[in-house]
């Protein structure tokens, strides 16, 4: 069979047909009168064989070894291949993201386009200082996609760099909360944890409120209480049972108390939340700092029936908890009534 011919069944072209004769991968089995090579049936079937070894990204070199060496063993070089085109799919992987981020840009020019480059490149520094500096110098006049400062705040471990993320993302213009889907249905709590966070912020977007109420029942408390502080100050009932666990427990205690704080202007809700915090401070395993928390947190509450909770403190066994009670009261007492909450007599 002919050069020609081989190269029409085979697929292979006439020029590496050729080059594997060079290499002595292929040699044709013998020659016409007129000095043309021809290649035997086993000369055909050995240039399938090189071509399924180039399918698995074996080099011309290792093809022939594999061919000619019988100590030469697939099973090490194998997984090298695996090894090696994990690595290449990770590198294709993160220029295609690269190249999507740039594309959602909707760059005007080149310029633009090497701004997101530089965007991305600093992003990539093992520099935390370097990364929160790329992301504050950015000119605002580049649109920055809100996939791309998305997937940065859910890998961001440094508190500094994600709160510049944060801030970025808010302002971005796109759907932060959409780019942080993902995130924040993650296995890894970090990544929720980022995610929550980073929603709270955006608090007033179409579709956050779903999100972090949704939040509210993870599994992971920090989670929650990411949720609860960002869902009650948008007048969330459903967030009491979790500030008032944040206060009990010395977590965000200030932040949550001040949520209580406001939530509780409803009428409807403030007998509630007066209840919810009158009963854990008569948990008999309520420590002295705990109280004091508790007591703290009724300050922030309106109307009279706090005072009155307050006196009874007052004259606690618990010696902390009756001075901290007796001076709340004393400044309760120091307010008007519209401060307090209360209506004038």
């Amino acid at each position: 069979m002919l050069i020609g011919e081989v190269a029409r069944r085979s697929g292979v072209s006439t020029r590496m047909l050729r080059h594997y004769d060079a290499l002595g991968l292929v040699r044709p089995t013998g020659r016409t009168v007129g000095g043309y090579r021809e290649y035997s049936a086993e000369d055909v079937r050995r240039i399938f064989h090189v071509e399924s070894l180039r399918s698995l990204g074996l080099s011309l070199k290792q093809i022939g070894r594999a061919l000619e060496d019988p100590a030469f063993t697939p099973s090490a070089l194998v997984s090298d291949l695996i090894r090696w085109t994990e690595d290449r799919l990770e590198r294709e992987q993160e220029l295609l993201e690269r190249l999507r981020a740039v594309d959602a840009s909707a760059p005007t020019g080149w310029q633009d386009v090497l701004r997101i480059v530089e965007l991305m490149q600093g992003l990539d520094s093992t520099s935390a200082a370097r990364r929160q500096q790329a992301v504050l110098a950015r000119p605002g006049s580049t649109p920055v996609p809100a996939e791309l400062l998305a997937g940065a705040v859910l890998a961001e471990a440094d508190p500094h760099v994600a709160g510049a993320l944060r801030w970025a993302l808010a302002r971005s213009g796109g759907d932060g909360v959409a780019a942080l889907a993902d995130g924040v249905h993650a296995q890894d709590a970090d990544v929720r944890r980022r995610a929550v966070l980073a929603i709270a912020e955006m608090a007033e977007a179409p579709g956050a409120a779903a999100v972090l109420t949704d939040a509210l029942g993870d599994p992971d408390t920090t989670v929650r209480r990411h949720a609860a502080l960002a869902l009650g100050r948008r007048g969330v009932t459903a967030t009491v049972p979790t500030l008032v666990g944040m206060v009990v427990e010395g977590s965000h205690d200030v932040d949550a108390a001040e949520v209580l704080g406001t939530l509780s202007r409803d009428p409807g809700r403030a007998d509630r939340i007066m209840t919810a915090l009158v009963d854990e401070l008569a948990v008999p395993t309520a420590d002295s700092a705990t109280r004091i928390r508790l007591a703290q947190a009724l300050v922030e509450l309106p109307g009279a029936g706090v005072r009155e909770v307050l006196r009874q403190l007052a004259r606690d066994d618990d010696p902390a908890v009756a001075l901290v009670a007796s001076a709340f009261v004393t400044v309760l007492d120091e307010r008007s009534p519209e401060e307090r909450g209360e209506e004038d007599p």
